[in-house]
């Protein structure tokens, strides 16, 4: 309630009880009643004026005091060390962009010599899909050479910035492995991956687990090239790729894997494997293998 209205209902209460008083107060009241009555009618003709017993009107609500303590700020120390962070984290981000864009044209090119190879399934003669192919492992060298230069601007930093191409050089080496077998009908040795790639084995090289990996990705392309190659009369090529797998796969084996993405990768390394060997098998039953396939099965 208001402090005015608050007055305003106190002195109507007070005038009732006046009136109240004045009105019981008849002559033939007893002498009784008069003295039990006059000190209370002496009290409220005394009483003070209600505007001295109320309060001053409080300020509104609305009017707050001013604020005389200025925020805090945070302390001179503190402000450089977030302004340093700021910077290192602006430049970092600016070098991952520089990074991915090379990594996107190495991705590009990586597809467009994958699909040349895949035309060694059809009856294409081999120079001309590996020409193909090797057209584009050139661009690719040139694209490392450039994640090279980027990386001197960090050093130190290669296994920091290393997941933005992983899987774009697993994908490089399955594709430089394939052709290399197609050529020799050996192993890409991890020195030679890097040589064709530009790489070296100081500050910015060929990660082991990389190709590892993209060893494992190429043994999933002899599979259907042996079935197409049976087809197309080469009934000797069964023999050739399970030999290959065969002493692969061993030697995989003297490693410790452990339950990450390179085990799984290699454990289905066992399945293109089995696949092979049943082609060969398939071949060898219906006495299409050649006689030095007869004589490495026996």
């Amino acid at each position: 309630m208001r402090p005015a209205a608050a007055a305003a209902t106190a002195t109507a209460a007070a005038l009732r009880l006046r009136a109240t008083a004045a009105g019981s107060l008849s002559p033939p009241s007893s002498i009784a009643a008069s003295r039990f009555l006059a000190p209370r009618r002496a009290a409220l003709l005394h009483l003070p004026p209600l505007r001295r017993l109320c309060s001053p009107a409080a300020p509104h609500a609305s009017a707050a005091a001013p604020d005389s303590v200025p925020p805090p700020r945070p302390s001179p120390v503190m402000d450089a060390q977030f302004e340093s962070f700021r910077s290192q984290l602006d430049e970092s981000s600016t070098l991952r962009d520089r990074i991915r864009a090379v990594v996107a044209e190495v991705e590009s090119a990586s597809r467009v010599a994958t699909a040349a190879l895949l035309l060694v399934h059809q009856p294409v003669p081999l120079a001309d899909v590996l020409g193909k192919a090797k057209a584009q492992v050139e661009v690719i060298k040139g694209l490392y050479a450039q994640l090279a230069d980027i990386l001197k601007e960090c050093p130190g930093q290669y296994y920091r910035f290393h997941p933005d191409w992983r899987s774009e050089t697993q994908a490089v080496v399955s594709m430089l492995a394939f052709m290399h077998w197609l050529e020799t009908g050996g192993l890409l040795m991890h020195a030679e991956a890097q040589e064709k790639l530009g790489l070296s084995s100081g500050e910015f090289g060929l990660d082991v687990e990389d190709y590892l990996t993209g060893l494992c990705f190429m043994s999933n392309e002899f599979p259907r090239f042996v079935v197409n190659r049976v087809t197309a009369g080469d009934y000797d090529c069964p023999r050739k790729v399970l030999s290959f797998l065969t002493d692969l796969h061993a030697s995989f084996r003297m490693l410790n894997l452990r339950n990450d993405f390179l085990r799984k990768k290699f454990d289905g390394m066992k399945y293109d494997l089995r696949r092979v060997e049943e082609v060969y098998y398939d071949v060898k039953i219906r006495g299409l293998a050649s006689a030095e396939s007869k004589q490495d099965a026996c």
